[in-house]
């Protein structure tokens, strides 16, 4: 067992270690610093006394927790479950708890908003500060309603695409299920062996939701034909990823968490396509699913997709921008066939 801190090291000494990582590894030593402090920052959070509430999603939990995609990514989406942060809305909505009207979720959601920004500021700001400086790492903290800004001083300079910081974003409008304890490493952590880094065991959402959120967001896109494409690109190439790795498939035939989601997105989603309709997310989860641009919304895709590539966020051999057009598109067919 490691015995030598990686974050005890002098800064030279880091930055050496995470040279020798990247020669190991292929992976950008910027990218692995940052990757360290995602890691010591999930750590600290799922160390807290509201961590029992707390499930982490999104893009980086299906690449830190399920290792489904190999792609950097940076943020750290949390959900706090809705029925323990403000169990007097949900009493007696069901499980999914839901708000039985529009006018309810108005109600809801600006409640929510408004606690979620106070308990950020007040609880999770002390909480992540003191715990990062309790294991040895010095961060700046800031705060915007409802994220945290985790700053560091960064060990190289061209970071390109990469900000010196760790995203965390907090929603507190869905249960975070189903959800399941998995265990977070550092990249660097099987290169350098006599080191020992940060290791989180965050409660993450299966990667089968996940894939349904990110395909609903997907059809959104397509449907607004959207004139803004700026780090977009990486729900497309997650999407060929997690079909790889065979979670589409399981997703796309299980129906309950599909038109979960879908329910979910209708009431705290809403959103209209390019002609002015209400977007139908039950729908797009039913035989309807749109998962390929088209005109412009596709060339400021493939603009933002060569940007990722230029920044190093693509950690493995990936697909050219047509071939990955092409596998969502196989999936936008296998999803409206297995639905219909």
């Amino acid at each position: 067992m490691a015995d030598t801190q990686y974050h005890c090291l002098p800064a030279e000494d880091r930055r050496y270690a995470l040279r020798v990582a990247q020669e190991k590894s292929g992976l950008r030593a910027y990218l692995l610093e940052k990757d360290i402090w995602v890691v010591a920052t999930l750590a600290v959070l799922f160390g807290t006394p509201f961590a029992d509430h707390l499930v982490f999603k999104g893009g980086t939990s299906l690449s830190k927790a399920w290792q489904a995609i190999r792609r950097f990514s940076e943020d750290v989406d949390i959900t706090y479950d809705i029925r323990a942060f403000a169990p007097d809305l949900v009493s007696g909505t069901g499980d999914e708890a839901l708000p039985p009207t529009r006018s309810q979720q108005k109600r809801w959601t600006q409640s929510i908003r408004a606690r979620l920004a106070e308990w950020v500021q007040e609880c999770a700001k002390p909480a992540v500060e003191e715990g990062l400086a309790s294991a040895g790492f010095l961060a700046t903290v800031r705060v915007g309603k409802d994220r945290l800004r985790v700053g560091y001083e960064p060990l190289f300079e061209d970071t390109k695409f990469v900000v010196p910081e760790v995203l965390l974003e907090f929603g507190a409008r869905s249960t975070g299920e189903p959800h399941k304890v998995r265990r977070v490493v550092c990249d660097a952590a099987d290169c350098l062996p006599e080191l020992a880094f940060p290791e989180a065991h965050p409660s993450a959402m299966l990667a089968e939701r996940t894939f349904w959120e990110k395909a609903t967001a997907i059809h959104v896109f397509c449907r607004q034909q959207r004139s803004r494409g700026e780090r977009q690109s990486r729900h497309w190439f997650d999407l060929a990823h997690l079909e790889e790795a065979g979670v589409a498939t399981n997703a796309m035939a299980d129906r309950e968490i599909a038109l979960s989601v879908a329910r979910h997105k209708a009431m705290f989603f809403l959103e209209n396509d390019a002609q002015g309709d209400r977007i139908d997310y039950a729908a797009a989860v039913s035989g309807s699913l749109q998962l390929v641009p088209s005109g412009t919304a596709l060339t400021l895709l493939e603009d933002d997709y060569s940007n990722m590539q230029a920044g190093g966020m693509l950690l493995d051999e990936h697909f050219p921008f047509l071939a990955l057009m092409d596998r969502c598109s196989a999936i936008e067919e296998q999803a409206n066939t297995i639905a219909t």
